[in-house]
């Protein structure tokens, strides 16, 4: 007999735990709380300003608070202007309170520098956001980031650093040291908001923050330093790490020490130590001034950059120069800009008064502006601020755009001008004329004077001769010989006078004895005074009696 198979009952009823569409409708449940989980921690949007992408990828690179993932990136895309780029990242919920004014976003990436390697975690997880805050203050969604890697005052302070101009060996990165410890460095360089200086914005770790103060000198450190001591020339030569990158060293009194830095406060960024030790004038923070001087002066050798000076002075400097025809005068007038520190006119004894205020009251009383010869060689001018005689009431008034100084003309003439007409007046001389004339002169000369010197040779050798002949003993006994012989004969004409008495007056022998006695007398008279100046004189009869 078959078997019977057992009959199956349909059921018409629903059963929703037994039925295939639960599978799908937990993953539906699993999926939304996944979804709440995801959206619940989701915090908000935020867009963050570069002035370009260094390495950030959309969808990866993190945005990290103390190093701990706090958002990442999601899109990356130019401004409109194209000044920049715009990377909007999605913030975790944790990480709102810390989005306010007081927020600070930079892109972390590798760097290698003398200084050192930083970064070196980027070379594995990617470039990457560097957040730095503190909780509270008014929420924002929009910032601007930083350039370079922002450094909490919690680690340091920032200082800022004046220079007239920039230094190529300053840059950001710069180290800056006291005594030869590396104490910080240089984070940004810029023009301040006059555009007159160059700021220079220092970062001091917190370990080194207490020997900054209103008197510390910072200056460019040199690479090459010399100076003579105790006859010695020592030689200094910086480290390898200066001649590459540049560094900064500032030095402090120590005085000021109970007195914190106001933060308002500057210091003056000196080109090198010799200048920190020279003599200062004005106040530490220079309060420059731009004024307009009018001149007809010539200002040929007036040169952008020029000293501006004040009782020998340095006090600013020339920062513009534009020449104009006169058709009136036919001469080229100068428009010259000066920029004057105003400080140094300021009087410590009067509180009250400014020395920009100082300044228009000198001007007042006869201060002017004058374009002067730095030096007679080279001709260089600059200008010279001096008191002169009133020429009338003038005084600073205001121009178009800066303000009016009154001028004088320079008191003495251009010394190099002078001397190049004095050597145009030299040129015009007949010179070539003049020497020739000395040359022939000379020429007609040189047979006289050569046989004058010949002459005077031999008048030498006479002298000498002559010298010889009067020192021998025979020559001074001439005289008493002489004088023997002219007694002789004065016997001799005795005895003939009385054989002549014999005779008649008139007779021929009695004349002629009468003559002959005559000449002998007068011979015998000169030769007796011709003996008396040989016995006085014994080289008198070739060098006269007197």
């Amino acid at each position: 007999m078959p078997e019977h198979l057992p009959e199956i009952e349909e059921s018409t009823k629903f059963n929703f735990f037994t039925s295939i569409w639960i599978v799908p409708f937990i993953a539906v449940l699993i999926a939304g709380w996944l979804a709440y989980q995801y959206y619940s921690e989701l915090g908000p949007e935020i867009k963050i300003i570069f002035p370009s992408n260094e390495g950030l990828k959309a969808g990866q690179s993190q945005i990290k608070y103390k190093d701990v993932p706090v958002g990442k990136v999601t899109k990356i895309k130019l401004q409109k202007n194209g000044d920049g780029v715009v990377v909007i990242a999605q913030m975790d919920k944790e990480a709102e309170p810390y989005l306010n004014q007081n927020t600070k976003f930079w892109i972390v990436k590798p760097q290698l520098d003398i200084s050192g390697v930083s970064g070196l975690e980027t070379l594995i997880s990617g470039n990457y956001i560097g957040v730095s805050s503190k909780k509270g203050g008014t929420f924002q969604n929009t910032f601007i980031g930083l350039e370079h890697t922002f450094r909490s005052g919690k680690n340091g302070e920032y200082y800022v650093l004046k220079t007239s101009r920039g230094d190529s060996s300053v840059k950001p990165g710069t180290p800056v040291y006291l005594k030869n410890i590396r104490v910080g460095r240089v984070e940004y360089v810029m023009l301040d908001l006059n555009d007159m200086f160059v700021d220079v914005i220092i970062f001091i770790d917190k370990t080194y923050t207490s020997y900054v103060h209103t008197d510390s000198k910072f200056w460019v450190r040199s690479t090459l330093d010399a100076e003579l001591v105790n006859g010695a020339l020592d030689v200094t030569v910086a480290p390898v790490t200066d001649l590459l990158q540049g560094a900064i060293e500032f030095s402090t009194t120590g005085l000021d020490h109970n007195h914190t830095v106001p933060d308002t406060f500057t210091f003056m960024l000196y080109k090198n130590k010799n200048a920190v030790n020279t003599k200062k004038i004005g106040h530490t923070k220079k309060e420059m001034e731009i004024f307009e001087l009018h001149t007809q002066t010539s200002i040929a050798r007036l040169k952008i950059g020029s000293p501006v000076k004040y009782d020998k002075f340095k006090i600013g400097n020339v920062i513009e120069i534009t020449l104009s025809y006169d058709k009136h005068t036919h001469n080229m007038k100068g428009n010259v800009l000066v920029e004057i520190d105003t400080s140094v006119f300021a009087d410590p004894s009067d509180a009250n008064d400014t020395g920009k205020e100082n300044l228009y009251e000198a001007v007042r009383e006869g201060l002017r502006a004058q374009i002067d010869s730095l030096d007679p060689v080279t001709g260089r001018q600059y200008v010279n601020l001096i008191f002169t005689d009133k020429d009338g009431n003038k005084s600073i008034v205001s121009a178009k755009k800066y303000a009016l100084m009154p001028t004088v003309k320079a008191r003495n003439g251009d010394i190099m001008t002078e001397i190049g007409g004095i050597v145009q007046k030299i040129n015009q001389l007949p010179l070539e004329a003049l020497l020739d004339s000395l040359n022939k002169v000379i020429k007609e000369s040189a047979e006289p004077v050569a046989h004058a010197n010949e002459v005077l040779l031999e008048l030498k050798t006479t002298v000498k001769n002559l010298n010889r002949l009067t020192g021998k003993k025979s020559f001074k006994k001439m005289p008493d010989e002489i004088e023997k012989a002219l007694q002789a004969l004065t016997r001799t004409l005795k005895t003939t006078q009385k054989v002549v008495k014999g005779y008649g007056s008139n007779s021929l022998l009695s004349r002629q004895i009468a003559d002959t006695l005559k000449i002998v007398s007068q011979t015998s008279k000169e030769m007796q005074l011709f003996l008396k100046m040989l016995n006085r004189k014994p080289n008198s009869l070739i060098f006269g009696d007197q």
